[in-house]
């Protein structure tokens, strides 16, 4: 990669210096490459000498004449320069152009791929009760938490993916009742719903389809029956996600932490820790002593039964428990407010491992102009299922991760849905299949691209191409920054580019001419924009057809 030769660049010119004498100090033990807006201003840029000029009690552009001076020849690099207070600008020579298509080449699929970390991570995303169907901001959680953990891994990090399922609590009572008013009006039998229950037409339906199985045998047993009900909410809720290419490796059930006596065993260690005090006849956490707002109860007072933050001590508990070094939730907006209270109880345990939470903003939902409210007791929901029925598994995903996780999505379903350049997905694919169609055209033209070796890239000296194949040398930083900072929608961005710079390339290159040999190089430089595409969406987990 160019910016493992520009760095052992950089560090080879620090040691010149070092041994010369012209520098003291230890030498970084990172140096930032960034990549300047202007194409003028050269590949890569480094603010190395600003950084190490207090300590070389040199002035910055000072600094950066002297390590520009020492640094090694290399074949890749045309011209190192000092630019402004003391930046080095890299432009590089025409040979890196011809080593970057070779690189795709060669390493196909795992193009951008980073070198492997130690650091184990946990991501649960989802999570939802399974009181109902999946809805729209689900989806966007399922569809945030899966590319970030494919960008995690493409990353380096070996990378966990959970689903937690709530269920035990009061949540479960209301939605048992909820289903067992439903089912006995399935039998032909007076019930009401609960008015704090559950009142989607999907519980109707689910009565129905109980009652066709077994009969009355349930009626009496609402507490099997409820069991049942659950299953079958998460047995659905498994379904859609598969639909939607988001698999877990592990299903945990809140009632599991209970039965196994993890529950307990955590709410004991908070108190061997002196974390925990009795007030009301209720047992408490000392949040506010770790950055919480107010304390927060662990058992309440009122059948002496444990609450939601029992349950999160004991599940982060085994997360940490089972390995994992870094532990990531990945919530809704509306659990803003239990945020303080998780980290307080890392605190508490006295943790090592970081506990990283991201909050996702909500989906406006704009149909016909129109938004529609999403709630499971009101039984007026937009699903997933809905949504992929209404506009496709890659057009739901893709828009879903097009904004940052902290940002509310505007669902606009018209936009979506067309077939047109202002549809970001369809313009991505679009571009993706017009390359395999070059491809796949080239041999029936007596065109062959032949073995790479054989490709003279050189040749390939129009600012178009220069411009296309450096925008292809920046997928593997941008793997690595847009995992750094859990920033996967950094990658549809990138597509949209990706997708507009091969545009103006095939509009101003002529792929297929007289010239063979050029004709050969431009070939292999269509396929590498196939492959970086493909790698792409590959992390969105959208599709790359190969014709639409």
């Amino acid at each position: 990669m160019i910016t493992d030769h520009l760095t052992a660049l950089l560090q080879a010119g620090l040691g010149r210096l070092q041994d010369a004498g012209a520098l003291a100090g230890d030498l970084p033990a990172q140096i930032e490459l960034s990549r300047p807006a202007r194409p003028e201003h050269g590949e890569f840029a480094t603010n190395l000498p600003l950084t190490l000029a207090k300590s070389a009690r040199m002035a910055p552009r000072a600094l950066a004449e002297q390590l520009i001076a020492v640094l090694p020849e290399s074949d890749l690099v045309e011209l190192a320069e000092v630019a402004g207070p003391g930046f080095i600008n890299f432009h590089l020579a025409k040979g890196w152009l011809g080593s970057t298509i070779r690189d795709i080449a060669e390493r196909g699929q795992d193009f951008g791929r980073g070198a492997v970390k130690d650091e184990r991570i946990l991501i649960e995303f989802v999570s939802a009760n399974p009181t109902g169907p999946l809805h729209v901001g689900s989806g966007r959680n399922a569809a945030y938490g899966d590319a970030l953990a494919r960008l995690l891994d493409a990353a380096g990090y070996p990378v966990g993916t959970e689903y937690y399922v709530n269920d035990a609590g009061k949540q479960m009572e209301r939605f048992s009742a909820s289903l067992h008013a439903r089912y006995l009006q399935a039998l032909g039998r007076e019930a009401e719903v609960p008015e704090d229950g559950y009142q989607g037409e999907y519980l109707a339906e689910l009565g129905r389809g109980l009652v066709a199985e077994f009969g009355d045998t349930l009626a009496d047993d609402p507490g099997r029956l409820g069991r049942i009900g659950t299953e079958r909410m998460v047995g659905g809720h498994r379904d859609t996600l598969n639909k939607f290419r988001v698999k877990f490796d592990n299903w945990v059930y809140e009632s599991s932490l209970h039965e196994s006596g993890k529950v307990r065993a955590g709410i004991d260690r908070l108190t061997e820790r002196g974390h925990t005090f009795d007030k009301d006849d209720a047992l408490w956490f000392r949040s506010s002593e770790l950055g919480a707002s107010r304390d927060q109860v662990l058992i309440r007072s009122e059948g002496r039964t444990t609450t939601y933050l029992a349950a999160d001590v004991a599940y982060l508990i085994d997360k940490v428990g089972r390995g994992f070094d870094r532990i990531m939730y990945v919530w809704g907006a509306d659990h803003h407010g239990q945020v303080a209270g998780l980290q307080a109880v890392a605190q508490a345990l006295g943790l090592s491992q970081p506990v990283e939470i991201m909050l996702q903003q909500l989906v406006n939902f704009i149909s016909g102009g129109e938004s529609a409210k999403m709630s499971k007791r009101a039984g007026t929901i937009v699903t997933i299922d809905e949504l992929i029925e209404e506009v496709g598994v890659d057009a739901a995903r893709f828009t879903l991760v097009s904004r940052s996780i902290d940002a509310t999505i505007d669902f606009d379903l018209d936009l979506v849905k067309s077939e047109s350049q202002e549809n970001p997905v369809y313009y991505v694919q679009y571009q993706h299949a017009r390359t395999c169609s070059i491809l796949r055209n080239a041999p029936e033209k007596g065109f062959d691209k032949g073995s790479i070796d054989e490709a003279d890239f050189s040749l390939l000296t129009h600012e178009g191409e220069a411009l296309l194949i450096r925008k292809l040398s920046e997928f593997p930083d941008l793997i690595e920054e847009s995992a750094r900072l859990r920033a996967p929608h950094r990658l549809t961005h990138y597509a949209q580019a990706l997708a507009s710079q091969f545009s103006a390339f095939y509009r101003d290159c002529r792929v297929l001419s007289d010239d063979a040999e050029l004709s050969r190089a431009r070939l292999w430089l269509v396929d590498a924009t196939r492959q970086v595409l493909a790698n792409t969406v590959e992390l969105l987990g959208v599709d790359a057809p190969e014709s639409m």
